[in-house]
């Protein structure tokens, strides 16, 4: 098994491993630079001190945005706008005289539960990230699905019966900005939740609103794409009370149905913070997977 070097690259650090023997090893931060020169002289050095005590054979990376791995573009835009629009792919094989991947983050999150989470035994499952916004990704027999315009997974963009999409209702960020405008307190998600199962009635409600949604969309989902499995992600998978909440919703869905369905089987993700770096590396073993 190769050793890598894994970069996880977000909008305030950027975090850095070694896959050696099978586990990322020396993970650690640094700061996102806030220039493209700051950037490859970040990743140039840290990649550098990586190879004074392992055989790095290749970088991984997980990204925001869109990388096109035909192209090696990353589209669309994120909160680090300079690394948008070129060949960043190849500018940072040639800085670094090593191949790259480059994937986006909720798309590693999705391959870390294919390669030794809740989905290793699994062949298809849907990944949901349940956020700020809702969003995700589509694995079909243990790879990505992409989509012909690299949207495969962006569930949050679907339209609810009310006219909005789904991340303007099913998100707990959402919630909780509904929670104030009814109340006039300020709250997280988190604790729309502890104010329900107190009797919070508005609490209840939206909490009842946002659940509502998200198992609607979660069953017709299971019915596009039919995966063995849904797996949830984002902080608020960690909240004991969201699956069995979304599966009394799916039930009384079904309930409401005239024909027989069956209902999605929903699970909470077995990786946290590592998960962006675990899934670059799966999609680099995926991607250069002739090779070494």
């Amino acid at each position: 098994m190769r050793d890598l070097m894994a970069i996880d690259v977000g909008g305030t650090s950027i975090k850095l491993a070694v896959w050696h023997d099978g586990k990322l090893v020396d993970e650690h931060s640094v700061p996102t630079p806030d220039s493209l020169d700051g950037y490859y002289e970040a990743l140039e050095s840290e990649v550098a001190s990586a190879r004074e005590g392992y055989p790095i054979e290749g970088v991984a990376m997980s990204s925001p945005g869109a990388p096109n791995s035909q192209t090696g573009v990353i589209e669309s835009s994120s909160a680090i706008p300079y690394i948008h629009g070129f060949d960043i792919r190849d500018e940072l094989a040639r800085r670094f005289c090593l191949p790259v991947s480059i994937e986006n983050d909720a798309n590693c999150a999705a391959l870390a539960e294919v390669a030794d989470g809740v989905g290793k035994d699994a062949t298809s499952l849907l990944f949901v990230v349940i956020g700020t916004g809702v969003g995700g990704a589509v694995i079909i027999d243990r790879k990505l699905w992409h989509g012909a315009h690299l949207l495969g997974g962006e569930f949050g963009f679907a339209i609810t019966k009310d006219g909005r999409i789904l991340s303007e209702v099913a998100s707990p960020v959402s919630m909780a900005a509904r929670y104030k405008e009814r109340t006039g307190h300020e709250v997280t998600g988190k604790e729309v939740f502890d104010l329900a199962e107190e009797g919070d009635d508005v609490a209840a409600d939206e909490v009842h609103t946002m659940t509502s949604t998200l198992a609607r969309a979660l069953f017709n989902l299971q019915y596009c794409f039919d995966p063995q499995m849904i797996v949830l992600g984002g902080g608020i998978s960690n909240n004991p009370h969201l699956i069995p909440l979304l599966e009394a919703e799916v039930k009384d869905l079904q309930a409401t149905l005239p024909f027989k369905t069956i209902a999605p089987t929903l699970v909470t993700c077995a990786y946290t913070s590592a998960a962006n770096l675990r899934g670059a590396v799966e999609n680099f073993e995926q991607t250069y997977s002739e090779v070494g």
